[in-house]
C-alpha cells in the first residue's frame, strides 16, 4: 500500500479517490508500507579487548506512520542506516572477541531495541537486524586458529589420559576378579579334597572295623587258633623277605630263621590278651591277690617286649 503526502495542506492521502487543487496541491512524498530491506555497509568496530573488526549486516524495517516518516526526518532510510552502524559499533565495544562470535543473537536483539527507541519519532519500526560477515585481522585469525588447535590437542590429550586410566582400572579390576575366583576355586578344591580324605578315612575305618569283626568271629570258630598261627607265619615270612630293601639299618632277633618260635611268641601274646580279666574283689583284697595280678602284668609286659624285639 502506498501513502502520499500532499504539498500545501500537508494532508495525508490514502488509497482511493483523492481530490487535489491544481497549482496549490501536488504529490510530494510517496512512502511504501511494505517491509524494506537495507544493506548496512561494512564498517570498523573495536571490541572490548581492543581487536578491530570489519562487520556488515542487513536491516529489515517497515514504515508504521507515513506522516512522521515524511515530515519527521529528511531521509528515513539513510537515518536508520547510520543509526544501525553507530549502534552496532557501540554494542561491539561492550563485548570481547570471543563473545562476539558466541552472542550474535543477543547482539542483533540489542541493535534492534536501540534502533526502535530512536526511530519511534520517525514513524519507522525495525523488525530485525542480522550480522552478515565478521572479518578479523590476519594475525588475530592465526592466533584464533592456533588457540583452536591447542584446545583440540588439549581435549585429545585429556581423552587419551582418561582412556589410559579407564584401561588401567579395567585391567586392575580384571586381575582382582581373577584372584578372587582363583582363591575361591582353591578354597573349594581344598574343601572337596578334605571331604574326600575324610570320606576315605571313614571308609577305611569302617572296612577295618568290619575286618576285625569278621576276624574275631573267625577266631571263635573251630581251628581258629591254627588259622591265626598260619596267618602270623605268612606275615613273618613276608616281612623277613623285605629286610634291608628300604634302609641299611635293620634290627634282627637272635634267631631270625626260627619261624616256629616267632609264631609261638605271637600266639602267646594273643592268648594273654584274649584271657578274660579276673573280676575285681572288694576293697578288702588280700596282699597275695595283688601280688598275683602284678606278676601277671609283668609277665604280659615281658611277652610284649619279646615280640617287639623279634
Amino acid at each position: 500500500m502506498l501513502a502520499r503526502a500532499a504539498r500545501g495542506t500537508g494532508a495525508l492521502l490514502l488509497k482511493g479517490l483523492n481530490i487535489l487543487i491544481p497549482v496549490l496541491d501536488r504529490i510530494r512524498y510517496v512512502q511504501s508500507l511494505k517491509e524494506i530491506v537495507i544493506n548496512v555497509p561494512e564498517q570498523s568496530a573495536v571490541t572490548l579487548d581492543n581487536v578491530t573488526l570489519q562487520i556488515d549486516g542487513v536491516l529489515y524495517l517497515r514504515i508504521m506512520d507515513p506522516y512522521k516518516a515524511s515530515y519527521g526526518v529528511e531521509d528515513p532510510e539513510y537515518a536508520v542506516t547510520q543509526l544501525a552502524q553507530t549502534t552496532m559499533r557501540s554494542e561491539l565495544g561492550k563485548l570481547s572477541l570471543d563473545k562476539v562470535f558466541r552472542e550474535r543473537e543477543s547482539l542483533n536483539a540489542s541493535i534492534v531495541d536501540a534502533i526502535n527507541q530512536a526511530a519511534d519519532c520517525w514513524g519507522i519500526r525495525c523488525l530485525r537486524y542480522e550480522i552478515k560477515d565478521i572479518h578479523v585481522p590476519p594475525r588475530v585469525k592465526e592466533s584464533m586458529q592456533m588457540q583452536v588447535e591447542a584446545e583440540r590437542r588439549k581435549r585429545a590429550t585429556v581423552l587419551e589420559s582418561e582412556g589410559t586410566r579407564e584401561s588401567a582400572i579395567n585391567v586392575a579390576e580384571g586381575k582382582k576378579q581373577a584372584q578372587i575366583l582363583a582363591s575361591e576355586a582353591e578354597k573349594a578344591e581344598q574343601i572337596n579334597q578334605a571331604a574326600g580324605e575324610a570320606s576315605a578315612v571313614l571308609a577305611k575305618a569302617k572296612a577295618k572295623a568290619e575286618a576285625i569283626r569278621i576276624l574275631a568271629a573267625a577266631l571263635t570258630q573251630h581251628n581258629g587258633d591254627a588259622a591265626a598261627s598260619l596267618t602270623v607265619a605268612e606275615q613273618y615270612v613276608s616281612a623277613f623277605s623285605k629286610l634291608a630293601k628300604d634302609s641299611n639299618t635293620i634290627l634282627l632277633p637272635s634267631n631270625p630263621g626260627d619261624v616256629t618260635s616267632m609264631v609261638a611268641q605271637a600266639m602267646g601274646v594273643y592268648g594273654a590278651l584274649t584271657k578274660a580279666p579276673a573280676p575285681e574283689a572288694p576293697h578288702s583284697v588280700s596282699n597275695g591277690s595283688s601280688r598275683d595280678v602284678q606278676s601277671t602284668d609283668a609277665s604280659l609286659d615281658e611277652e610284649l617286649d619279646r615280640v617287639k624285639l623279634s
